[in-house]
């Protein structure tokens, strides 16, 4: 775990530097976000407020009727010790109108549908705000995949997307956010009792290590296993690499 530890002040004021930057040079000064109570967004936050002031970010509590009232409040915490103005929209009544029609439905679908509804939630009040849409995503989950093309990765920028969650929380701790927070279970909230790590079949403690000695020290098979890592382990994780790789690309243009 040595290998993923960061620099913790160094880091954040690189990733201040970047908030301001990307906001100054696309010509705007404010930013919105999706406001989970989760570390990621949580994170992104304090990160915000450091780099463009707590008066130009605006975060949105978009819940749907499952929504556990740990997160609400959790959001509403992060909202209160930053003291950055919230917007609070029940998506509920959208999506439930939806698949009145398409009753036969999976909690995927379900689930994909809630992250685009919220994300085209928050492009309709970063234009009547004059704001940029910040992602939230960590490395971990653009490499694995877990995210909804269109939804909860689609953003102006994106200041978390070379952390991984091990070193989010690393950075988290450091950035002195609320014990409650770093510690809870990670989930997007999409049904009862669903967690990032339930669905994705691996911890995200294990899967960091595995994703820098194979994503960033390239590291071959055989070296990988003789650090520990099982073989069907680093062929899982390899596959839901390369399935998932087309969410972080642009759409392809054909050339004429």
């Amino acid at each position: 775990m040595d290998k993923l530890k960061i620099d913790s002040n160094r880091v954040k004021q690189k990733l201040i530097r970047f908030i301001r930057e990307q906001t100054s040079s696309a010509g705007f000064s404010r930013v919105v976000l999706g406001l989970s109570g989760g570390l990621d967004s949580s994170v992104t936050v304090y990160l915000c407020c450091a780099a463009l002031g707590k008066d130009n970010v605006l975060g949105l509590i978009l819940p749907y009727k499952i929504s556990s009232a740990e997160s609400i409040n959790h959001a509403k915490l992060i909202a209160r010790r930053c003291q950055v103005k919230t917007r609070f929209i029940d998506i509920s009544e959208q999506i439930d109108t939806y698949f009145k029609n398409f009753s036969d439905a999976d909690r995927i679908r379900r689930g994909n549908k809630m992250a685009r509804e919220r994300m085209s939630i928050l492009y309709d009040q970063s234009k009547a705000w004059d704001a940029l849409v910040v992602g939230t995503s960590n490395k971990t989950e653009i490499l694995l995949g877990y995210g909804t093309i269109y939804g909860d990765v689609a953003c102006a920028f994106n200041p978390l997307g070379s952390l991984y969650k091990t070193q989010l929380r690393q950075l988290a701790k450091d950035l002195g956010l609320p014990k409650e927070i770093i510690q809870k279970t990670p989930s997007a909230g999409l049904w009862p009792g669903q967690s990032d790590e339930k669905e994705l079949g691996l911890t995200y403690a294990r899967a960091d290590q595995l994703l820098y000695y194979l994503v960033d020290k390239k590291y071959s098979l055989k070296r990988l296993m003789h650090l520990g890592f099982r073989k069907g382990y680093i062929e899982k994780v390899k596959c839901r690499i390369a399935a998932n790789a087309f969410k972080s690309k642009l759409p392809a243009i054909a050339k004429i």
